[in-house]
């Protein structure tokens, strides 16, 4: 089947140093960019994280220090990913929670502001799980009826996500064959970070999810403690955490200027 797509959408997964979304780095970034048309280009890079891939990681996904020790950094390749990935909305499992949070704070690391909230975002794990909860080797076998071999290579697994996803639309009637769609359905909570720290409240307001202040508003904790924000920003919090902070302080001192 061909997605029903309005601009081109990019199912991406990456091999990293590991979990910490604000302190590892990616080792390998593979992109899928499947056209309106139907028209799929993939294109895989190696990168040196610029610090030492831990054993634990190594064994996971095959790639050693050796392997990308002369291999352009994220900052050197960071313009030419975002060049092939304009425009695109964005797709992969468990994409949500790692993945997109992961790629965007190598962006900002780089210097390059890469505009997030024009993309609709879809994690196939999501469905998969609200569906029928497994892994991605389940899922490609639940619902394509094949084995999903050299599992945790970049390429291979986003080969597989994009094929589950295909799957899903076909068997599930009320999955609807939209990007809006999906993305709304893939998505657990109305964060404005990626790392649910700050969460939207039924006012559309941003508000802590954390610490002493959670359920509290941004700019009203700001505006009474204004010491807090300084606090964060100096603390080990996820860059983009902070730039959404920054925003929300920005917006509530010059208004409708601040987007």
């Amino acid at each position: 089947m061909i997605l029903n797509l309005s601009k081109p959408i990019a199912f991406f997964d990456l091999e990293t140093t590991g979990i910490n979304v604000t302190k590892d780095r990616i080792v390998e970034i593979s992109i899928l960019k499947v056209a309106p048309d139907g028209t799929e280009i993939i294109k895989s890079w190696r990168v040196n994280p610029t610090i030492p891939i831990p054993e634990k990681a190594s064994k996971i996904h095959g790639i050693y220090d050796a392997d990308v020790a002369d291999k352009p950094s994220f900052a050197e390749l960071g313009k030419e990913i975002n060049q092939f990935i304009d425009i695109c909305d964005l797709a992969g499992y468990n994409s949500n929670k790692f993945d997109v949070p992961l790629l965007v704070e190598e962006f900002l690391r780089a210097d390059i502001d890469f505009d997030i909230k024009k993309r609709k975002l879809i994690d196939v794990q999501v469905i998969f799980f609200k569906k029928e909860p497994r892994t991605l080797g389940a899922a490609y076998r639940f619902y394509c009826n094949k084995e999903h071999e050299n599992a945790h290579s970049a390429t291979a697994d986003v080969i597989a996500t994009y094929e589950v996803l295909k799957a899903q639309i076909e068997k599930y009637d009320d999955l609807k064959n939209d990007v809006g769609h999906i993305s709304k359905f893939s998505s657990q909570m109305n964060t404005a970070d990626f790392a649910g720290m700050v969460l939207f409240n039924e006012q559309n307001k941003e508000t802590f999810n954390f610490g002493k202040h959670k359920g509290e508003t941004v700019e009203s904790v700001f505006e009474k403690e204004p010491g807090y924000y300084n606090w964060i920003m100096n603390a080990d919090f996820p860059l983009y955490t902070k730039k959404v902070l920054t925003t929300v302080k920005l917006r509530a001192s010059f208004g409708d200027m601040v987007k």
